[in-house]
């Protein structure tokens, strides 16, 4: 009888490396050619949305960050749908206040951290920002009728696509 654990088979035949600081940059310039570093991260743009990532190796982490406005202000009602959509519909990313801000956050241990789930997490994330004060959704899993869960998630199968070489 042959045994049901096998080694898990990988679509390009080989387990991805762990992810590192380098890797993680060469990924980010293959999304945005005009990404820069910054520090332990980069600054770049996705689709348009101004994003920062950063990593602390020491600590095997990673962030990536879109502010979105001054807490400051903030409604119960705002923070309570915030709160909502961390739960169902923001996914990978999330709603955070820092120092603050009001944040599109995806936070992340770095090493095992795979390519198309980095590439993934930087659209909902981009798709939180966008959808802050509407959908408030990461785009990529969505119940529901409309345009809307389309349209977000052809952001994430256009970076999908720009990572494929990599």
């Amino acid at each position: 009888m042959a045994s049901v654990l096998a080694a898990p088979v990988f679509a390009q035949g080989a387990p991805e490396p762990p992810m590192t600081y380098e890797r993680l940059g060469r990924i980010l310039f293959a999304l945005d050619d005009k990404a820069q570093p910054v520090g332990r991260g980069f600054q770049l743009s996705i689709s348009g949305v101004p994003m920062l990532v950063v990593t602390d190796p020491a600590a095997d982490r990673m962030r990536a960050m879109v502010p979105l406005r001054p807490a400051e202000g903030l409604t119960a009602e705002e923070l309570m749908r915030m709160m909502q959509a961390n739960f169902d519909t923001a996914l990978d990313a999330r709603y955070a206040v820092a120092k603050g801000q009001l944040w599109a956050v995806f936070i992340h241990p770095l090493s095992p951290l795979q390519k198309d789930q980095l590439i993934s997490a930087l659209g909902q994330t981009v798709n939180i920002a966008r959808t802050y004060g509407t959908l408030y959704t990461g785009g990529a899993l969505q119940f529901g009728g409309g345009d809307s869960p389309g349209i977000q998630r052809q952001l994430i199968e256009e970076l999908l696509k720009k990572g494929e070489e990599i």
